[in-house]
């Protein structure tokens, strides 16, 4: 297995060392050459500012950094400075143009617009209460008109009346945004986000009253994939602060909102420290500063994940949509899928891959674009997506028939082509028939040709409590634990049936059921873990993304992941043996044997195809674990409206020749020395 170890400690200390040093010299600057021109009067003043902690990096199971965290410098007031100045209007009108002259983009939610005649913009909810509140305080008018407000606005300022109606928005703008603040417990304003120390250096030099160089972080993504995974930080909404101020968390604070950065906040989430400065009251120069709490730098969590593999698991995913849709001129293209990897010896996934994805390092501009876009690209179908297994489902119709004794190596069934029990009503076929049958066969046969006449006849025999056990014993119908969102899926029973449809059971439904459609659905990464149970003989894992957290310095390992298990399968009677028998036959002798003939590791699998309508293709679905003899790793594949399970086995078998390209290598030298 190929190992990603690169030197991102250097990378991250450096980074940190600058920005380190991009405070104090900046701080540097104040005292010692402003205070230099202009000396302290002897009256003070003392500000106490925020100084942001850093969030901690995130990085894959082998040290690839993946997300860390950069210094940004924003631009905010002291509105208490700024209101002592006799031209503050003046000021920020001066202030807004050096932005403008220096391509810097300036902050502004007045819902105004920029130009006369005034009128009120589209409003978001937050915004419509800022404005309610704003008129509450003023004692104005609730309805009083955009041209109106501004004219009042213009005289409770004092903007002279020299200055243009232009203008006269763009000061209002900022002063609004300062003012609200006063009135309603929010964040700080942020006059611009993210400007260049150029900037910061031309401001200092023109004397701006009331500025405020604020250093904080933003997320730099140091690889274009495991987009669904990583997830996104932002600004807490009023129900999220409700629960992190318990935890100290300001209302300014920036979380994880979706994915490992979600999951796993409590490591690497900073914690924000505190600067008290004394200026001089005359001069506005700085006359002290002391830091009165250090900041700290959140921890750095290792994630299961192989990037590389990843990689591998995205792109096959996206050729093997790409490929089929090709070949559709007409018709339905294939409009998503997942890719699961999972260390069959633990509860490591070790790759996600979701299609259609999207670029995580600009899905803060993209995101009302994205979250609109029928194709749902920011929905993960890895953990969230729920379908019909297939007959994947088929290794757990074999278990419940094993625990039940209604099913043996000995039990041979003759595949008549159309199961005729409940005819007329119902007369369910195989898949081969009528081009053919597939004859006498018992449970092996009937797992490696994928017989729906011998699993027809296994459900009608067990009935559906026997089936549903079996699939809870795999982890149907539960989450697997996994950090990120997950859907449970849906364990088809009478119950179920009967709250959802409205719809008593019947026997047809047995028969569904036993070939994995009707009411059974389940998510790509359950279907990985019940194929890793199948492989590592009975043990299901509970799924994990986290591996290790390491301290912020990277001195000490602070946690390690263990593995988790929630539930055995007894296999003193070798059932699971026998499934694995019959996953092997599908690669030796079944339905995916044309792709893995003389493929140097063995695999077992199974394919699953699964009829969606009369009018659409069918969804395709692929398990799979190898090696056969000492499994590593399971992969479930699942492509919407991929037509066959066959044809998305060269997808799982792209992420087979990354995993096992190493083996590739040893196998092809020994052969030429054997040669030889």
């Amino acid at each position: 297995m190929k190992k990603y170890i690169r030197p991102f400690r250097l990378f991250v200390l450096a980074l940190m060392l600058v920005s380190v040093l991009g405070i104090y010299v900046t701080n540097l600057y104040k005292i010692q050459i402003v205070n230099a021109v202009s000396p302290p009067s002897g009256d003070t003043r003392t500000v106490t500012y925020t100084v942001r902690g850093a969030r901690g990096d995130i990085l894959d199971r082998n040290g690839t950094l993946l997300v860390s965290s950069s210094a940004v410098y924003d631009l905010k007031f002291d509105y208490t400075m700024l209101q002592s100045s006799d031209t503050m209007c003046d000021d920020i009108l001066r202030l807004i143009q050096t932005a403008e002259e220096n391509g810097v983009e300036h902050n502004d939610t007045f819902p105004v617009t920029e130009m006369p005649t005034f009128a009120y913009t589209v409003m978001s909810e937050s915004q419509e209460y800022r404005l309610s509140e704003y008129l509450n305080r003023h004692d104005l008018d609730e309805d009083i008109s955009a041209t109106d407000l501004v004219v009042w606005m213009k005289s409770h300022y004092g903007i002279d009346y020299t200055t243009s109606l232009y203008d006269t928005r763009r000061i209002l703008g900022v002063l609004y945004e300062l003012d609200i603040r006063t009135i309603i417990n929010t964040t700080d304003y942020v006059f611009a986000n993210d400007v260049d120390i150029d900037f910061i250096s031309l401001l200092l030099e023109s004397d701006f009253p009331g500025i405020v160089i604020d250093t904080s972080f933003e997320r730099t993504y140091h690889t274009s994939y495991a987009a669904h995974i990583l997830g996104r930080i932002g600004q807490m909404n009023e129900e999220e602060y409700e629960i992190y101020k318990e935890y100290d968390y300001p209302m300014d604070a920036l979380i994880g909102k979706d994915g490992v950065e979600a999951a796993f906040e409590e490591y690497l989430h900073g914690v924000d420290g505190q600067q008290r400065v004394t200026y001089d009251t005359s001069t506005e120069a700085i006359v002290d500063i002391v830091e009165t709490e250090a900041a700290s730098q959140g921890q750095n969590v290792y994630l299961t994940i192989d990037i590389g593999l990843q990689a591998a698991a995205e792109n096959a995913l996206s050729e093997i949509i790409e490929s089929i849709g090709a070949d559709r001129e007409y018709g339905d293209k294939p409009t998503g899928g997942a890719i699961v990897v999972r260390d069959v010896q633990s509860g490591e996934v070790l790759a996600s891959a979701s299609a259609p994805t999207f670029d995580i390092s600009t899905l803060s501009e993209n995101y009302s674009v994205l979250a609109n876009d029928e194709s749902a690209p920011l929905f993960n179908r890895a953990t969230q997506g729920t379908y019909n297994p297939g007959s994947t489902w088929k290794m757990v119709v074999s278990l419940a028939g094993f625990q039940t004794g209604k099913l043996n190596l000995g039990t041979y069934i003759t595949d008549e082509g159309i199961f005729t029990k409940y005819a007329p009503s119902y007369s369910p076929r195989c898949w081969i028939y009528p081009a053919g049958t597939h004859g006498r066969i018992n449970v092996i046969g009937a797992l490696a040709q994928s017989c729906n006449y011998f699993f027809y006849w296994l459900g009608d025999t067990l009935g559906i409590d026997a089936m549903a056990d079996a699939a809870a014993q795999f982890g149907f119908g539960q989450k697997t634990g996994i950090e990120i969102t997950e859907s449970a899926g849906v364990l088809a029973t009478p119950e179920y049936k009967e709250e959802n449809v409205g719809e008593m059971w019947y026997a047809a439904d047995n028969l569904l059921t036993a070939i994995g459609q009707g009411y059974s659905y389940c998510t790509p990464i359950q279907l990985a873990n019940y194929v890793s149970c199948i492989a590592n003989g009975g043990t299901l894992y509970k799924t994990t993304l986290l591996d290790r957290v390491m301290s912020s310095d990277y001195r000490s390992v602070t946690y390690t992941n263990s593995s988790e298990i929630l539930n055995t399968i007894d296999n003193s009677g070798g059932f699971i043996d026998i499934l694995q028998s019959g996953m092997e036959a599908v690669v030796e002798e079944g339905t995916a044997r044309s792709y893995f003939v003389d493929y140097p590791v063995s695999v077992a699998a199974k394919t699953g195809t699964v009829q969606s309508s009369t009018t659409t293709y069918n969804n395709a679905v692929f398990v799979c674990y190898a090696p056969a003899d000492e499994p590593e790793i399971a992969i479930s594949v699942v492509i919407e409206k991929g037509g066959s399970g066959s044809a998305v086995v060269p997808a799982a078998k792209y992420v087979l020749d990354y995993y096992f390209a190493d083996y590739y290598t040893s196998q092809t030298r020994l052969e030429n020395e054997l040669v030889k």
